[in-house]
């Protein structure tokens, strides 16, 4: 098993035991350390980290296993350690950052679903690599939503749609209303904070910028610190001034129009006039835009006031849009909201987008594999209209296994191998050939695969900016 070391200047960080590939061994040793700088291992003596998940100027983050839990589920471990010459105040404001996520992800984190819930906050003091001083962590486990986040996606997908936008904006405004009704305000809401879980389930993250608002009335206890990510923070934030559940909304709003506009945010603000230009940008119905719009003026008063104000607005225009689309005749009284949190029609969650490197992957492994499956057909029944459709039926229920990522990364290698590994020990399924021709026969059929998806994928594009 591959452990790997959280220290964060070891030159070799990656370390691998076999006799924990025994679960039995895992779940048993007392501890392991870093074979090449000493560091414990089994961190707060039960979560096992496997692989650096990103590394940013206050520490790391890291994909582990909770060998104490049946089944050693997985967990993310974030480590509090500060890179750079920072001065004493910076220092002590980052460590209070590091405190505060672990704070509100308690409060939060178990009573709403779509805020990751905390496992753990520790500390761990180790000698240092300089002989005769110490080094000191402060580690927090919460847990690990698999999927990508909105920065990712949009990466890969290019523009979002209005829809998929719209799914966004209320399904974060429900998570901004239960955290503003609790007196906390996030500050640092951005695509690279909204998590889209494999099953489609948004969640918001990082929670270590937050502000708790005891007094809105006192200055001293809603005032910013100065943290925020730049171009999605609004003027009073950015001015060091009081924050407010509009300063969430305003940064909500930065984040779908960069979201619609595939733009940064420094490049859709007119400096010069101060106002948001994007419109022209992305298509969306103007409803929308004028919610967006007023989310996103500069004083915080002109703003909506809450979530649940935006969510009555998006709901207001679903209304009317459902009532002229019926009949234009029949005018329909205002529907009041029944509850807090407005319904409003949504998409169901579509799987993630599929990457270049994974299409062509996949179309590899498709080529690779049907080939092999041919020969061994052909091998077995003579006939080549029976091999070609029973291949045929194979290779297509393969495909779809992978667009429903049933099959995926390591699978394309592993399922390969396996066919490869029984034609290359069982002769009579090749055919009449022999190893090196299979090989070339497959080798040649993941090329064909990999070119046809090329020159598909290059015509949908060109289609898509036509049409």
């Amino acid at each position: 098993m591959e452990v790997y070391c959280t220290r964060p200047r070891c030159p070799r960080p990656q370390n691998y035991f076999s006799d924990l590939d025994d679960v039995t061994t895992l779940k048993t040793t007392q501890q392991k350390y870093c074979t090449t700088c000493g560091m414990p291992l089994m961190l707060d003596g039960r979560y096992v980290p496997t692989k650096l998940l990103g590394r940013g100027g206050f520490g790391a983050a890291f994909l582990a296993r909770d060998r104490r839990i049946p089944g050693m589920r997985q967990c993310v471990v974030k480590q509090f350690q500060p890179a750079g010459n920072l001065t004493l105040t910076q220092l002590q404001q980052a460590q209070l950052m590091f405190e505060r996520e672990a704070e509100v992800l308690a409060q939060l984190g178990n009573d709403h679903d779509q805020i990751p819930d905390l496992f753990a906050f520790f500390p761990v003091i180790v000698n240092s690599l300089q002989a005769g001083e110490q080094d000191q962590f402060f580690y927090l486990v919460q847990e690990y939503i698999n999927g990508q986040n909105l920065e990712e996606e949009l990466v890969q997908q290019g523009k979002f749609s209005e829809q998929q936008v719209l799914e966004v904006l209320q399904e974060i405004l429900k998570v901004l209303e239960f955290v503003h009704d609790r007196g906390i305000i996030h500050r640092d809401i951005k695509p690279s904070n909204i998590m889209r879980r494999r099953d489609g389930k948004l969640f918001l993250l990082d929670f270590g910028a937050v502000k708790q608002v005891t007094n809105a009335a006192s200055g001293s206890a809603a005032s910013s610190t100065g943290i925020y990510s730049m171009g999605f923070a609004p003027p009073e934030q950015m001015a060091g001034g009081q924050v407010f559940p509009s300063t969430d909304l305003y940064a909500l709003a930065v984040t779908l129009i960069t979201l619609l506009t595939n733009q940064e945010a420094i490049q859709l603000f007119d400096a010069y006039s101060n106002q948001w230009k994007w419109r022209m940008q992305a298509s969306v119905n103007p409803r929308l835009a004028d919610i967006l719009d007023k989310m996103l003026l500069p004083a915080a008063n002109q703003r909506f006031q809450s979530a649940q104000e935006v969510l009555i607005a998006l709901n207001s225009q679903a209304a009317q849009a459902s009532t002229q689309f019926n009949s234009p005749s029949v005018t329909l009284p205002p529907q009041t909201p029944k509850s807090s949190s407005p319904v409003v029609p949504r998409r169901p969650p579509t799987q993630p987008a599929f990457s270049t490197l994974e299409l062509l992957g996949g179309a590899a492994f498709s080529g690779f594999e049907g080939a092999l499956i041919a020969i061994a057909l052909f091998s077995l029944v003579k006939s080549p209209i029976v091999t070609l459709s029973v291949a045929c039926v194979i290779l297509g229920m393969l495909i779809f296994a992978q667009t429903r990522r049933w099959i995926e990364k390591f699978d394309l290698l592993i399922i390969p191998a396996i066919t490869f590994a029984i034609i290359f020990f069982l002769p009579f399924l090749r055919g009449g050939l022999d190893i090196l021709s299979v090989v070339i026969l497959a080798v040649a059929a993941g090329l064909v695969a990999i070119s046809l998806t090329a020159v598909f994928r290059l015509i949908y594009k060109l289609l898509s900016l036509i049409l």
